[in-house]
């Protein structure tokens, strides 16, 4: 696939432990194209999320090639990987992250400021996607006066704040209930539409299925599509 946003062959992950060594990933390969919506459906300890996880340089893999854009994962110093998390990766986890003493809008354009940004533009493009996810009146608050999915609204405005290439999402409805999740997904979807993004979500709701271009499932340390 020539527009590959991420390649990724013969992918291992092995814990070692006191016990047995436990093989999560075994002999993956994937293939992301770029502007796609993937969606990785899997039960709790199938791999998924330790899948994203080494996508993201937030794990390390046993041996395997992997590709995101630019970079050989695998080969990237700390340093490096910091850039490739701040410059080419938007990620979007389960629980929020925000700074509790820092406002919504304040915490959207903080990492584009730490990252370089004027602090005049971090700002102008915070607003812009605060508003983008429809929480332009909820600015000012701290998160501890937002709603659980108001929280999430912030986070995945946040992980558009670098322009990133590539957004992961690991769980990111997992603590909302059904239908604060269907509105941050219905947005999730509808911003990587609007800035032309590449998706990867993780997520044991089958329900989404249909959701993405593309849908795999992780059996066996392997990857399947569905």
């Amino acid at each position: 696939m020539s527009n590959s946003i991420i390649s990724i062959k013969n992918l291992e992950k092995t814990f070692l432990g006191a016990g047995e060594p436990l093989t999560i990933l075994k002999d993956l390969d994937m293939e992301v194209e770029e502007g796609s919506k993937s969606i990785i459906i899997g039960a709790s300890g199938s791999g998924k999320s330790t899948l994203l996880n080494i996508i993201g340089g937030l794990e390390s893999s046993t041996r395997g090639d992997i590709f995101v854009g630019p970079y050989e994962i695998s080969k990237l110093k700390e340093k490096q990987l910091t850039e490739y998390r701040s410059k080419f990766l938007g990620l979007i986890f389960q629980f929020h992250y925000l700074l509790k003493d820092f406002t919504a809008l304040e915490n959207i354009f903080l990492p584009a400021y730490m990252n370089g940004m004027k602090k005049k533009e971090a700002i102008e493009r915070a607003e812009s996607l605060i508003s983008d996810v429809g929480l332009e009146n909820r600015k000012n608050h701290l998160p501890s006066q937002l709603s659980g999915g108001e929280r999430q609204r912030i986070a995945v405005a946040r992980a558009l704040i670098n322009n990133p290439e590539l957004i992961l999402a690991d769980e990111p409805t997992g603590n909302l209930d059904p239908e604060n999740a269907a509105a941050v997904i219905d947005l999730l979807f509808s911003i990587v539409d609007k800035y032309h993004k590449t998706l990867v979500l993780v997520t044991h709701d089958i329900s989404l299925k249909e959701k993405g271009d593309i849908c795999y499932s992780i059996k066996e340390g392997k990857i399947i599509t569905l």
